[in-house]
């Protein structure tokens, strides 16, 4: 698994990519470090070293949480030459009032920060720019073939259409199955083989990497000696379940069976690290946040009071039940972002363009301030920060009549952030719930303390953007 992300392999090109971007990064410090050295003031050399393996480090952590290392990002050269610079800027406000003022021994100058940066700008900008153009994951892409061209297979061709869902992999073709459903495949290149004598030899002719079984019908109709031969000589043979939760990051519902779940790897809660030390890391965590973000807090406060709450009489804060752990209820606390009569006809899902939104509401639901409150759901030990966001009983009853497995996000805590909220656009209907609960089946099967560090690292992309409600 690839521990930046979450998801998928990490292949070669992959890998030489972060080599290539660490090795800038070293050499724009050493650079700008060289420059000071001989135009300023001498600077020792051990100095100038640790200077720039820390410059490397805080630039790469930042770069991570604005989303650039994200396997599947699609932006525009402006856009990733924007995200850089923000980078930047965050990486030098780090480096300058947090790491320089711990350990003023390594500190050199505002103007060595300065110069690091803008060297660091022209190099990693024109280093994506060149490896995009070239398409450098070529080099080690996967040769894949799909067995079967039915209803399941589909499934890879409308989570998978987009160029960058496959820029680790390239699809060689779907065989046809006897059983599979005719017609389900509209864009893709089906291969007539017959799979209980040619596949084999097709496999081995085409150099091929991967297979993955996804035909709609399996009894007796799989070439298990073909399968066995082909497994025996390298190539790997995985499901379509494990090839989608690999390559996308989210769990496909609809294809689940009760078996899958018995036997595959992950779903395990009880891990000495989680269940010891998790509500002491987020209570820790949860006061680091306040700390930091109570000048927000009491602004925001004073505007939703100056707004609305002088006049009506209406409370600062909203508390709504919600579901938590084991479908036990409980109320979450929230900045009020709507008028007091939201839900004078009772509950309803929220929508994008919500004519019910404040115009305070507005901004602090884009910026995710209106979530703040919620910290003392975490200090309660209600909520942690990382989980699936936790739902209102009402479409909770509703979700789990509709949609398989739904109850299983109750396994675990919900959080103030997830998987979901990363990996899914604004959602709002029964349709959008089935999409979000594909990620929060994943971040249950794979939760580990690292996984959440890199969620939580990835939020900050989501606040900075503003890409929340």
């Amino acid at each position: 698994m690839n521990k930046a992300t979450g998801y998928g392999k990490n292949s070669f090109a992959d890998q030489l990519f972060l080599i290539g971007e660490l090795i800038l990064l070293l050499v724009s410090s050493l650079s700008a470090s060289f420059m000071f050295h001989h135009f300023f003031s001498p600077i020792p050399f051990d100095v100038r070293l640790i200077n720039a393996v820390v410059f490397a480090a805080v630039v790469m952590l930042c770069a991570l949480s604005v989303g650039l290392y994200d396997q599947q990002l699609r932006e525009s050269h402006g856009g990733i030459l924007k995200r850089v610079v923000i980078t930047l800027l965050f990486s030098a406000f780090l480096l300058e009032v947090v790491v320089f003022n711990l350990f003023s021994s390594i500190a050199i100058n505002g103007w060595y920060m300065l110069l690091a940066s803008t060297i660091a700008v022209a190099l990693i900008s024109s280093f994506r720019a060149f490896f995009h153009y070239h398409d450098v994951t070529r080099i080690s892409r996967r040769r894949v073939l799909i067995l079967g061209a039915g209803e399941r297979a589909s499934i890879i061709e409308r989570r998978m259409r987009r160029t960058v869902d496959r820029r680790n992999f390239e699809i060689v073709g779907f065989v046809r199955v006897a059983g599979d459903k005719e017609g389900a495949l509209q864009n893709e290149t089906i291969l007539d083989l017959n799979v209980q004598e040619d596949l084999f030899q097709f496999v081995m002719e085409n150099a091929i990497d991967q297979m993955v079984i996804a035909c709609d019908e399996r009894r007796n109709m799989l070439p298990v000696e073909h399968l066995f031969k082909c497994k025996t000589r390298g190539i790997d043979v995985v499901e379509i379940l494990d090839f989608i939760e690999q390559e996308t990051g989210q769990i496909a519902v609809n294809l689940i069976y009760p078996s899958w779940v018995i036997y595959s790897n992950g779903f395990d809660n009880k891990k000495w690290l989680k269940t010891n030390l998790d509500y002491r890391l987020n209570f820790l965590l949860g006061l680091f946040v306040l700390a930091l973000t109570w000048p927000i807090m009491v602004v925001t406060a004073l505007l939703i009071y100056l707004e609305d709450g002088r006049r009506t009489g209406a409370s600062i804060f909203y508390k709504q039940v919600r579901v938590g752990i084991d479908g036990k209820p409980f109320h979450i606390i929230k900045f009020r972002s709507m008028r007091s009569d939201a839900e004078a006809g009772g509950a309803q899902w929220a929508s994008k363009d919500d004519d019910r939104v404040t115009r305070v509401g507005r901004v602090i639901r884009k910026y995710r301030i209106d979530e703040l409150p919620q910290l003392f759901n975490v200090f309660r030990g209600e909520m942690g920060f990382v989980g699936p966001r936790p739902e209102r009983p009402e479409f909770v009853c509703e979700l789990e009549k509709d949609i398989p497995y739904y109850a299983q996000r109750h396994n675990v805590k919900p959080g103030l952030t997830g998987w979901a909220q990363l990996k899914y656009p604004y959602g709002s209907t029964s349709e959008d719930a089935l999409e979000k609960l594909k990620f929060d089946l994943y971040y249950i099967k794979h939760r580990s303390l690292l996984l959440d560090l890199v969620i939580l690292i990835r939020t900050v992309e989501i606040v900075l953007f503003g890409k929340g409600r």
